[in-house]
């Protein structure tokens, strides 16, 4: 590890040096991709140079403790820089776990309304507020593509866009199946109910990552309509995209453009064949070594919310660890409970990389 660390530190510094080269800072590419590889280094770098001040402080502090003048005062510096010391190496070691390469690209969302009939559809529109107000709540900006509403302002499945520096790295453990506890509003008896709803989550994928070859679509577009058949607007602006050889249908009404709706149907079409095909490749290996956060499949279920018992449970976590407030979470503040899944993905991940 150690070896790799000096490695990375000399790649470091041979960047910040090649920047301040004439040659480079008047090359814009090539000065944004020196910028980019620094910064991505840049946190490896300085807990391990943490690290190593850490280490000379404890040398420093058992050399001190021969003077019987400075031994107590040498003893607390030496605990603390032993402290120091043993959480940088953690530190050190979760940074440099392999990164998802998708880490920080956009997310393409889609929300469907499970099993409890109109429940499970209102309960998925619940879903939606709560990403959404958890979006505004980092900065991140929210494009709808296509929505399928109900009479009670529920929704039988929803697909949008969320753009955003980090987006995918949050929101990736959203896949799956969520379940609530409630009394629904079209309950007369007071009864709970048990109802679901599936997340799917993929990266957004460009061109360049994924090429789709326009002989296999057939590209119909239709009027938009909203809740109850309504036509928002006269003209055929929706667009409907069917992958041939798969079967796979994309559509895309929320825009007025017929242009823009095909652009952004091509772009949600594009990341789920994409995953489709990744998901295809590392099949053997996901039976194999599946993470202890799950696999991420909409089947699973991941989370169970609460309403009676004031609490949401994440199925992936364990202990006091796994319950949280259901009305922080269904308002949006869910960094408390995604931080709970990375570090338990994190450590899942370090156990198999020292069991390997």
């Amino acid at each position: 590890m150690f070896d790799k660390l000096k490695t990375i530190k000399m790649q470091y510094e041979q960047l910040l040096a090649r920047m301040q080269q004439p040659e480079t800072y008047q090359d814009a590419a090539l000065f944004a991709r020196c910028d980019r590889e620094s910064r991505e280094l840049a946190p490896v770098v300085e807990a391990y140079m943490a690290y190593e001040k850490a280490e000379r402080d404890m040398e420093s502090a058992l050399e001190l403790m021969n003077d019987a003048e400075f031994r107590e005062l040498a003893q607390e510096e030496y605990v603390q820089a032993k402290s120091d010391k043993e959480r940088l190496e953690q530190e050190i070691k979760i940074l440099l776990l392999p990164k998802d390469p998708n880490d920080n690209k956009n997310v393409i969302m889609e929300i469907r309304g499970g099993v409890g009939g109109e429940e499970g559809m209102l309960f998925a529109a619940d879903l939606f507020r709560m990403y959404s107000m958890y979006a505004e709540r980092r900065g991140w900006k929210i494009e709808v593509a296509n929505v399928n509403e109900t009479e009670l302002g529920g929704i039988k499945e929803i697909s949008f866009v969320v753009e955003g520096l980090g987006a995918y790295s949050r929101l990736k453990f959203e896949a799956g199946g969520h379940r609530v506890q409630r009394v629904p509003v079209t309950e007369s008896g007071g009864r709970i109910h048990t109802s679901a709803a599936t997340v799917a989550v993929l990266p957004e994928v460009g061109e360049v990552d994924f090429r789709l070859d326009l002989n296999d679509l057939k590209i119909d577009t239709f009027r938009s309509s909203g809740a109850g058949g309504q036509h928002v607007n006269k003209t055929e602006s929706a667009i409907r995209i069917t992958h041939l050889p798969t079967g796979l249908v994309v559509e895309c009404q929320d825009e007025r453009s017929q242009h823009k709706n095909k652009d952004r149907a091509m772009q949600i079409l594009r990341s789920k064949l994409y995953e489709a095909e990744v998901a295809k490749q590392n099949a053997a290996v996901a039976s194999e070594r599946k993470s202890q956060i799950g696999s991420g499949d909409r089947s699973e279920r991941i989370r169970t919310y609460n309403f009676p018992q004031n609490r949401v449970t994440d199925h992936r976590l364990s202990g006091d660890n796994k319950n949280f407030n259901i009305a922080n979470i269904i308002n949006g503040d869910l960094d408390v409970l995604i931080d709970a899944i990375v570090t338990a993905d994190q450590a899942a991940k370090l156990a198999a990389q020292t069991e390997a």
